[in-house]
C-alpha cells in the first residue's frame, strides 16, 4: 500500500497490536506517543512529534479499563488541537458505551455525552467498526464512517466452515434479526430467530421504577388533574419460555451478533439450539469484549466456536478458551484511512469488499 503523504498515527494504549497491524500496512511508523498514569491517577500524554498542519489518526478502541481509554484519546487529540494539527481523526474500531445509546430509567444517553467530549476534544472525523446502533452517528457534529466486519466474517464461513451450505443463521433475540437476515440473504441460507432469551441489558420503560400509588389513607396521593383520576396500569412484561422459530434439526447454527461480552445468553442459546438437533454451534460476532469469567464459561459450554475481529484486544482470553478463533480487519482501517487521507470516496468500503 503507498504510503500516505503528511499522515501522523498515534496510538493509546488500548490495542497496541492492531497498532503495529495499521502501521506496517500503511508502510509507516508510529509516530512517538508516551501515555501513562502518574499516582494520583491522572493521565498523562506526551507527543513526541510536530502535528502542525499535519493529519493525525489517533487509533484507541475500547478495552478492558475502558474510562481510561476514553481520557487518554481525549488528551491526546485536545493536545493535537492544541498544537495546530489539520485533521484530527479517531479510529475507534469498538466505540466505548454504544449500548447506552437510549434513555434508561432515570439514567441519561451515555454515548451523546461521549460524542460531545470527543468532538469538544477536537476530533474532525470518528471512524469506526459496527456500531451497536447506527443512530449513535447523529450524536456526533463531525463526519462518522460506521464501517463493516460482516465481509471479513462471511468469507470466514464460506472458507472455514466445512458444509457451511447446511447451516441455518440464527438471531439469538428478535432484535438481532435485522443482522441475521443480512447474512442469511448473502449466503443464501435460511434463518432462525430465538425468542424468549433473556437480553444483556436490563430495560425498563419509563415509570416502571417510579413510587407506587398509596395503598393506605395516611399515605399522601399525588396531584392528578380533574378527569385524570384514572390511568390505565401498564402490565408487566413476562418473558416467555425460550423457542426457537425455524428449522435447525440436523444443520449448523450460526448465531451472529455485534457484541459479545456477557455471554449467557449465547450459551442459553446454544444449549436449546442442541437440544433442538443442531449439531454445531457458531458464535459470529464483530467485537470480543469477553470480560470477566466470560471465556471460561465457553471453554465449558455446548458452543464449538466463536469467531471475534480484532477489533478489541484479547489474547489473554484466547489463552482461557481454545474455541476463541480472530478474523484480522486491519486491512479494512488501513483502506478506509488511506481514503480519508486522499480524499477518495469511501462507497466502496460499504459493500461487500473482499478481505484481500
Amino acid at each position: 500500500m503507498q504510503a500516505p503523504r503528511d499522515i501522523i498515527l498515534f496510538s493509546g494504549t488500548s490495542h497496541p497490536e492492531l497498532a503495529q497491524l495499521l502501521s506496517r500496512r500503511l508502510g509507516t511508523s508510529l509516530a512517538p506517543c508516551t501515555v501513562y498514569t502518574k499516582s494520583n491517577r491522572e493521565t498523562v500524554a506526551d507527543i513526541g512529534a510536530s502535528v502542525r498542519m499535519r493529519d493525525v489518526y489517533i487509533l484507541q478502541t475500547g478495552s478492558k479499563d475502558v474510562n481510561n481509554t476514553i481520557m487518554e484519546l481525549l488528551i491526546i487529540a485536545y493536545a493535537c488541537k492544541t498544537s495546530s494539527a489539520r485533521n484530527i481523526v479517531g479510529v475507534i474500531p469498538y466505540l466505548p458505551y454504544s449500548k447506552h445509546s437510549k434513555m434508561r430509567k432515570r439514567g441519561c444517553i451515555v454515548a451523546k455525552l461521549l460524542a460531545k467530549m470527543m468532538c469538544k476534544a477536537g476530533l474532525t472525523h470518528v471512524l469506526t467498526i459496527d456500531l451497536h446502533s447506527k443512530e449513535i452517528q447523529g450524536f456526533f457534529d463531525v463526519p462518522v464512517d460506521n464501517l463493516r466486519a460482516s465481509p471479513f466474517l462471511l468469507e470466514y464461513i464460506r472458507k472455514q466452515i466445512p458444509d457451511y451450505r447446511n447451516a441455518v443463521i440464527v438471531a439469538k433475540d428478535p432484535g438481532s434479526a435485522k443482522k441475521a437476515t443480512s447474512f442469511a440473504e448473502r449466503l443464501h441460507l435460511g434463518i432462525a430467530v430465538i425468542h424468549g432469551t433473556p437480553r444483556d441489558d436490563d430495560t425498563q420503560h419509563d415509570g416502571e421504577s417510579s413510587p407506587p400509588p398509596p395503598s393506605s389513607p395516611t399515605q399522601v396521593s399525588p396531584v392528578v388533574a380533574p378527569g385524570l383520576d384514572f390511568l390505565p396500569i401498564l402490565t408487566a412484561k413476562e418473558k416467555p419460555p425460550m423457542s426457537v422459530v425455524g428449522d435447525v434439526g440436523g444443520r449448523i447454527a450460526i448465531i451472529v451478533d455485534d457484541i459479545v461480552d456477557d455471554v449467557k445468553s449465547f450459551i442459553a442459546a446454544a444449549d436449546l439450539l442442541k437440544a433442538r438437533g443442531a449439531y454445531k454451534v457458531y458464535v459470529m460476532v464483530t467485537h470480543g469484549i469477553l470480560s470477566q469469567d466470560a471465556p471460561l464459561q465457553l471453554e465449558e459450554s455446548e458452543i464449538d466456536e466463536v469467531i471475534v475481529t480484532n477489533t478489541v484486544p484479547h489474547d489473554v482470553q484466547k489463552m482461557q478458551c481454545h474455541k476463541i478463533k480472530t478474523v484480522d480487519i486491519s486491512v479494512l482501517l488501513c483502506e478506509a484511512i488511506r481514503r480519508i487521507h486522499f480524499n477518495e470516496s469511501m462507497s466502496f468500503l460499504f459493500r461487500d469488499a473482499p478481505a484481500e
